[in-house]
């Protein structure tokens, strides 16, 4: 358990504050900023849990062969069936929030994107600076 918390200690940071905001009683909010900007709010949530984590992850096993299977799933399935639970939890264990299958649907779509930047943009710049600074060569092909 140590490990985790060494290793990935933003990720928890952000899946502690977004469990926490999933579960606090909402502000009355008048006026919107556009139609479906709670499903932003969600996307940008769960894309930050999964891009927090695949960040982390990169950062973390660049001088060793990445085993990307246990990354798809910390960072992809997790977060994914995190946001379902949480949706379940709004509708059966709060009074003031309910769970919406539109919800998920949006968290799920930000972990997509946020797997798609990681992997073409943020893996590459990681291990090609990582091999700048003199680091051995990292089997990318994973």
């Amino acid at each position: 358990m140590w490990h985790y918390i060494r290793t990935y200690p933003i990720s928890l940071l952000t899946i502690g504050v977004v469990a926490y905001l999933s579960f606090m009683n909402p502000p009355e909010i008048k006026r919107f900023l556009f139609p479906g900007w709670d499903k932003f709010v969600h996307f940008c949530m769960y894309g930050g849990i999964s891009g927090m984590l695949w960040t982390e992850f990169w950062l973390h096993h660049r001088r060793k062969k990445a085993n990307v299977i246990y990354a798809i799933v910390g960072a992809v399935i997790c977060p994914v069936l995190f946001g379902g639970l949480i949706e379940v939890g709004q509708k059966y264990l709060t009074v003031n929030r309910s769970g919406s299958w539109l919800d998920v649907a949006a968290n799920s779509c930000g972990v997509a994107a946020a797997t798609l930047v990681a992997w073409f943009v943020l893996r590459p710049v990681i291990l090609n600076n990582y091999k700048r600074k003199g680091g051995s060569r990292v089997n990318e092909d994973k």
